[in-house]
């Protein structure tokens, strides 16, 4: 159930039954010579109007710009400051929260999110006890990064060990691939790869990572694992939502 494809009597019956919301975030940014600049926002959208499905769950549309200022010395890439972030992700909870809704779950496809993700959702609690809104004090904010489920993390490892590195990696190429097979890239890549996973300036991160990939290669990556990668997530995920729902 997507809330852009939705009336607002629709999703005023909703409330009725359900005061949980999936908010999939990704980011728009560099993943080496065969990613797409969209994976990250790709892959949590997928995951998360699946989840939704499989939980009768209200999904909202895509924060498909996350905080990615490293990758930016890359064509193409698009970031928040993560001051912005943290603005935008507040003006949505609150408008939301305004509604009624307290249980706001986050599907995150993009490591850089998370510290501002999380300074956010302290902002949030604040910001919303401040302004009185009903039920304030039950709102609940929570991250589950697709990538680190146990599932995913294990299948990923057997299939590209070593390999899987942490940006650009197989697992999150091959679930594009198999959500956008016509836009499946091929492009050289260099054997050798840093394994370096220190991150700093934009700039700095070019230098360190000439073709944007960081320990990783996605040459390993196939369609049908990612179909494998995404079922694994959605199960896993349905089941932390579930319980999120359900907690005091």
């Amino acid at each position: 159930m997507q809330l852009h494809l939705c009336t607002w009597l629709e999703v005023e019956a909703y409330l009725q039954r359900s005061h949980g919301i999936i908010l999939p975030i990704g980011s728009t940014e560099q993943h080496g010579p065969t990613g797409l600049i969209g994976t990250d926002a790709i892959c949590a959208e997928a995951i998360a109007t699946a989840v939704g499905d499989s939980t009768q769950a209200l999904v909202a549309p895509t924060i498909n710009v996350g905080m990615a200022l490293h990758h930016t010395a890359f064509p193409g890439s698009i970031s928040l400051r993560p001051s912005t972030l943290i603005g935008v992700i507040c003006d949505y909870l609150t408008t939301l929260a305004r509604a009624g809704f307290t249980r706001f779950f986050f599907i995150n496809g993009h490591g850089g999110n998370v510290a501002t993700l999380k300074a956010a959702f302290s902002e949030v609690y604040a910001h919303l006890a401040d302004l009185g809104i009903p039920q304030a004090d039950q709102v609940r904010c929570q991250v589950s990064n697709w990538y680190m489920c146990a599932s995913v993390h294990k299948l990923a490892q057997e299939l590209y060990g070593e390999a899987e590195g942490c940006h650009a990696t197989p697992s999150e190429v091959a679930v594009t691939q198999y959500i956008y097979p016509q836009a499946i890239k091929q492009a050289p890549l260099n054997p050798t790869v840093s394994q370096d996973h220190r991150i700093y300036s934009a700039a700095d991160f070019r230098r360190r990572y000439p073709d944007g990939r960081m320990g990783s290669n996605p040459a390993l990556a196939t369609p049908e694992q990612g179909k494998q990668f995404l079922e694994l997530a959605v199960k896993e995920l349905s089941h932390r939502y579930l319980e999120f729902l359900a907690s005091e």
